[in-house]
């Protein structure tokens, strides 16, 4: 009896280091667990993230297309437009099956900015179908676009943790504009939109 008192402490050093050990274990591995399912969200909500921005952009880009002959500065490539309809049509589906995506993934403050950027969108592109009022200020329609993508990506960049600064291009494209497009043009944005029946200059 003697001699098991004595070896007790070693006995319970033993236990408790054993303990000790699964329990850190235990932690580590749920830790390891949860940091494997944290990549694999992330991995997942960028994907979802630049195939929205993707089809938005294809969007927006169409429509600058549509209106390219109303615009004599324009940079972009002619389209027709009933073929420019076509394609917004196609990608309108796009666009509707990736909002699912964003909504499953993102979290509130992309999917909000994610809206917004839509919204804009959606207010150029009705100036490509003519279905805008003629008195629109088109550059305003277009700074709204370009800031409301930038705050998508923002909002975006923050959601993913990535970090290295702004790199927003809203202000470096009202410049372009301001300085291309516009002084090109014989005549205001507003009363081209006018002359051409919902067609930005």
């Amino acid at each position: 009896m003697g001699t098991f008192v004595a070896q007790l402490p070693a006995l319970i050093g033993v236990l408790v280091g054993t303990l000790g050990t699964i329990l850190a274990t235990t932690l580590a591995d749920r830790a390891r667990w949860k940091r494997s399912q944290d990549v694999r969200w992330d991995e997942r909500r960028l994907d979802a993230y630049v195939e929205y921005a993707r089809t938005i952009k294809e969007i927006h880009a169409i429509a600058l297309r549509m209106t390219a002959a109303d615009r004599p500065a324009s940079r972009s490539h002619r389209i027709d437009r009933e073929v420019g309809v076509a394609m917004l049509a196609e990608a309108d589906v796009r666009r509707t099956l990736v909002w699912e995506s964003m909504l499953l993934l993102g979290d509130e403050q992309t999917v909000a900015a994610a809206r917004t950027w839509r919204d804009a969108v959606w207010q150029v592109e009705h100036c490509a179908r003519g279905f805008a009022d003629q008195q629109v200020d088109v550059a305003s329609l277009l700074n709204r676009a370009d800031e409301a993508r930038d705050g998508f990506y923002r909002a975006a960049r923050s959601s993913l943790g990535v970090r290295g600064g702004s790199v927003a291009q809203s202000s470096m494209l009202r410049r372009e504009f301001a300085s291309g497009w516009l002084a090109a043009s014989p005549t205001s944005a507003g009363r081209q939109v006018s002359d051409n029946k919902g067609a930005w200059n």
